[in-house]
């Protein structure tokens, strides 16, 4: 285990200490060059920051602002290497970036809550007359609602004038969503929804929103007054409105209201369209009434409406919690007879159905297709299998896995290292514990901040099992970065 703890990257570099040990997740096969994206993003991971800007420069390739959002979506999941990314080829002699790469790189910003080049970023963009543009502004209120700063984000909307962007409907109804999704119905509701929908004219789209809203906090009740207010003020509801509704329904456990509430739509000859019935679908998956769900697929292609990929990877989800991983298969097998083809998702939900049922041999089977159906394994496949095998405490082998991400410029997101950190307690052993306080400076340097019951359980760990010195180390690098959780006297 010291061994794997000293292939984990350094504290102070971004290389790994030793090459990864294979795993069945890479191909042994000399593998083929990679696309210029991801060349590029593996050459700004190794490269220091002080020669990144003179090696951008003499990097041959037409830097485009599609190129360098692939790249920056790349490098998503290392907030501060994807920022030195844009800011070095801001220098650039023959390359200005686009509206796009700036919002990228504004969203980046945002979700490292490095606010100071927030909004240094959005000055640029005024400099530059790209912008910023409800888009940008959308951006910036959800990462301060998610950050916990919901009454800044209302106050940023109500001053996007002063940086040149005009309020309008469309930027009103996306500070409501942005609100409502966050399960800040009654805060949308009452600061911005009563007192301001007469001045921006609030549409349809604006009542659709609240009423999902309220649906999402399980006040189905609610939702119903929005329906109802809708009518008074003549604004006729759509299909949306009513899946968002028939939604509710079943996600507040209300299965008679929500069979109820489809036939209604269907007595009424409102066109029900393949949402409606992957909602019926899913609903009555999740509410453990597999047959139920069976009859309304069939029942949809009877009725002309031909399921969705979406619709099928509801009902493979379904298969997989509620009866059994065989069906599942069977259901995928069928999808795949009837010229559907699958993405990450489908994938993501039949690996994480095996892996639940302990066939780990199968679940890596399904990654090898994901790879052949060109539809590469993502952040999320990586993590249902390193949860597995912490779950049944393979550890070196979620740590080769992890190691393995790297290979293939999939970046390890905050669950990859809870998850990982979490699974270092398990053995209790010393080693184990330094392995957790690697992945713990890991995590900060590439942006994410660890819950302060994270920090502080690591740092206990490595007191108790005797790594003192590195406990201390631990502490001075987060003070010196401003994420001290609690004071200890060196």
């Amino acid at each position: 285990m010291l061994i794997l703890a000293n292939r984990l990257w350094s504290p102070r570099s971004t290389k790994p200490l030793l090459k990864p040990i294979p795993c069945n997740l890479t191909t042994t096969a000399s593998p083929p060059q990679p696309p210029p994206d991801a060349a590029i993003a593996d050459l700004v991971l190794k490269t220091d920051s002080q020669t990144l800007t003179r090696t951008l420069e003499k990097y041959p390739v037409e830097w485009t602002p599609d190129l360098v959002d692939r790249v920056l979506k790349i490098l998503w999941n290392h907030g501060p290497k994807a920022l030195q990314f844009f800011k070095s080829l801001d220098h650039h002699l023959t390359y200005a970036h686009a509206v796009s790469s700036f919002d990228h790189a504004v969203d980046i910003a945002g979700r490292l809550r490095d606010y100071k080049t927030l909004w240094t970023l959005v000055a640029r963009m005024r400099t530059r007359r790209l912008g910023p543009n409800p888009k940008t502004f959308s951006i910036i209120t959800e990462r301060y609602v998610a950050a916990g700063k919901p009454d800044r984000a209302i106050k940023i909307f109500f001053s996007m004038h002063e940086h040149g962007c005009v309020q309008e409907l469309n930027s009103y109804n996306t500070i409501l969503d942005v609100l409502c999704k966050s399960k800040r119905v009654e805060m949308a509701d009452n600061k911005l929804f009563k007192v301001f929908r007469g001045r921006f004219r609030a549409d349809t789209v604006s009542y659709n929103i609240m009423a999902n809203g309220w649906c999402l906090i399980k006040r189905t009740p609610k939702a119903l007054e929005v329906l109802k207010d809708m009518a008074k003020r003549g604004l006729n509801p759509t299909m949306t409105t009513y899946n968002i509704l028939l939604k509710g329904f079943f996600r507040a456990g209300q299965i008679k209201e929500a069979w109820e509430f489809f036939l209604q739509m269907k007595k009424r000859k409102c066109e029900i369209d393949v949402v409606t019935y992957t909602t019926v679908v899913h609903g009555f998956g999740v509410a453990g009434e597999v047959r139920r769900a069976r009859r309304v697929f069939d029942e949809m292609i009877g009725e002309g409406v031909l399921p969705s990929v979406a619709t099928y990877n509801a009902f493979i989800q379904v298969l997989c919690k509620k009866d059994n991983v065989d069906n599942a298969i069977s259901a995928f097998e069928e999808m795949l007879r009837k010229g559907y083809m699958p993405n990450s998702t489908t994938y993501n939900v039949l690996i994480r159905g095996l892996c639940h049922v302990g066939r780990m041999e199968k679940a890596m089977e399904f990654i090898e297709r994901m790879k052949d159906d060109e539809c590469e394994p993502n952040v999320q496949t990586y993590n249902v299998v390193i949860r597995y095998l912490c779950d049944a405490e393979e550890i070196e082998k979620s740590l080769n896995v992890f190691e393995n991400m790297r290979d293939v410029n999939c970046l390890p997101n905050l669950d990859t290292y809870n998850i990982l950190i979490s699974a270092m307690f398990v053995r209790k052993k010393s080693d184990d514990m330094l392995v957790a306080g690697k992945l713990l400076i890991e995590m900060v340097e590439r942006g994410f901040l660890p819950r302060k019951f994270t920090f502080n359980r690591v740092l206990d760990g490595l007191f108790l099992t005797g790594n003192q010195d590195f406990a201390k180390e631990i502490l001075r690098l987060q003070s010196r970065c401003g994420r001290l959780p609690r004071r200890l006297k060196l």
